[in-house]
């Protein structure tokens, strides 16, 4: 007798992929650029923030040196100042306090946003000359 040969079955060629595979890959992408967009967003908010305490860094720095080159001792009290930096306006506070040493006083300088929040203050002595 005569053996005949077992047929092969034939399997189609897979020829894409299946529905699950392309949403699980969506979902993946997703994830990854909603944790990209987030990340930027938080770097161009620090950046901002960084360059609004750098302008108010100089415009507290610019109000003590002002201070410093008049050379007149500053009496006990609290003022303000504007500021312009960067093409923006900022608001500064000036407190002047008393040492125990009566040839020195504290200068406290804060400066303000246009939005009225504290970015920043500066403290210094400054002596009788």
């Amino acid at each position: 007798m005569r053996r005949m040969p077992i047929p092969r079955l034939r399997h189609r060629a897979r020829r894409g992929f299946t529905l699950v595979e392309v949403l699980v890959a969506l979902a993946i992408l997703a994830v990854t650029l909603g944790a990209g967009v987030k990340a930027s967003g938080a770097l161009v908010l620090n950046a901002q923030r960084q360059l609004q305490v750098s302008a108010a860094q100089w415009c507290a720095d610019n109000h003590l040196t002002e201070l410093k080159l008049t050379r007149a001792f500053p009496g006990a009290g609290q003022s303000e100042f504007n500021c312009e930096q960067l093409g923006v306006r900022y608001r500064g506070s000036v407190r002047t306090q008393n040492t125990p040493n009566p040839n020195f006083r504290r200068v406290d300088v804060q400066v303000f946003s246009e939005e009225g929040y504290g970015l920043l203050t500066v403290s210094t002595v400054l002596s009788r000359f």
